[in-house]
């Protein structure tokens, strides 16, 4: 397919072009610029970051969590997560993560939420993410996804509720504990 001259398709190396400490991200040829997160955002990302090592070490997962910016290369597409759960330590490379992770969590900001409800939830389970949130601090609530079963199901809690995290049997985590 020949892109029209107003339409541009874009790649990986286009990503990799932009200037240092540039932020953006690419889904089906699209390049989407990431603009600076809201103080909740950051205050949301590294409690949740450090809740989530904390629980994952306690369980004995073998896993890694990374902030954004971590990269994430999922075939053509190029993300980078608010969260990042690896537990397979061969997808990791120099540059980020070259797969699916096996879970995934984005914190809502108002610019990012269609990328984050329609855009990123058809990539993340097209490219085998097994478990992904979205967390939205203006609703204080979580929208859960767990594509780890041959039935894939989502649910939404309140910051209030303890959300079960799929991937790791007995974790559960309650967003008000972490404000």
């Amino acid at each position: 397919m020949t892109a029209s001259p107003e339409e541009r398709y874009y790649n990986i190396h286009d990503i990799e072009d932009l200037p240092e400490g540039q932020r953006a991200e690419l889904i089906d040829g699209r390049i989407y610029m990431q603009p600076a997160p809201l103080r909740i955002h950051q205050r949301l990302t590294g409690r949740l970051q450090r809740c989530i090592l904390d629980g994952i070490e306690k369980a004995g997962k073998p896993c890694d969590v990374y902030a954004a910016p971590f990269a994430v290369y999922l075939g053509s597409d190029y993300v980078e997560p608010d969260l990042s759960v690896i537990c397979d330590p061969s997808r990791l490379t120099e540059k980020g993560c070259d797969g699916a992770p096996d879970w995934i969590i984005e914190v809502l900001s108002p610019s990012t939420a269609m990328n984050d409800y329609v855009r990123k939830l058809a990539l993340y389970a097209k490219a085998g993410v097994r478990e992904y949130w979205i967390v939205n601090p203006a609703g204080k609530t979580v929208r859960t996804y767990d594509f780890s079963t041959p039935e894939p199901h989502s649910a939404e809690y309140s910051f209030s509720e303890a959300i079960p995290v799929s991937i790791c049997e007995d974790f559960t985590i309650r967003i008000s504990d972490l404000l």
